[in-house]
């Protein structure tokens, strides 16, 4: 390859690498890891170590292409802190093949149809007067507030999500991290 290529080539590569760098930095870290706005949802989950159960819950649920899908979706989602929470041996069985009907129910109650940035939540939840309802693709009706700054999601049980990290941006859609584990009426 003649010099002058490899050159070209080189600058190539530098500008890719700093696009992808400039992609990640508009975006907050996640478990310790950089997402990349032109990533999507479960490509940009998979290197957050805050998010090991949920990605490996997602694979039981056979949710990959689905969050790898067109979306956009907002994913509203729990750290292993939040998993951990739960009652012992919940995780466990909610793996089980067996109740893959309830795992995907819990966590399709964490997806809504639509790309929604924090300050569209809370323009919704200022519009309806405090309180918005948040329809998920799971069926679930969650209800959001504001504590003050922050976004807090009330599930179907009186459980209480705080949004810990918003505006995680994807290619197809947006994650907002929480320390609660959202659960459906059973």
């Amino acid at each position: 390859m003649h010099s002058f290529a490899r050159t070209v080539l080189a600058g190539a590569v530098a500008l890719s690498a700093l696009a992808g760098a400039a992609l990640a930095a508009d975006n907050p870290m996640v478990g310790g890891a950089a997402m990349f706005a032109d990533k999507n949802i479960v490509e940009n989950a998979v290197n957050s170590k805050d998010h090991t159960t949920l990605v490996a819950a997602v694979k039981a649920a056979g949710l990959v292409d689905t969050l790898s899908g067109k979306g956009p979706f907002t994913v509203f989602a729990p750290t292993n802190e939040a998993f951990a929470a739960l009652p012992a041996g919940t995780v466990d069985t909610l793996l089980k093949p067996e109740n893959k009907d309830k795992l995907t129910k819990v966590l399709t109650c964490h997806v809504v149809a639509a790309g929604a940035m924090s300050s569209d939540i809370g323009k919704m939840i200022k519009d309806d007067g405090g309180t918005h309802d948040v329809k998920t693709v799971g069926g679930c009706v969650l209800k959001a507030k504001m504590d003050g700054d922050k976004i807090t999601l009330t599930d179907e049980t009186g459980g209480v999500a705080h949004v810990t990290i918003a505006d995680v941006k994807q290619s197809n859609g947006v994650i907002h991290v929480i320390d609660k584990v959202l659960l459906p009426k059973m």
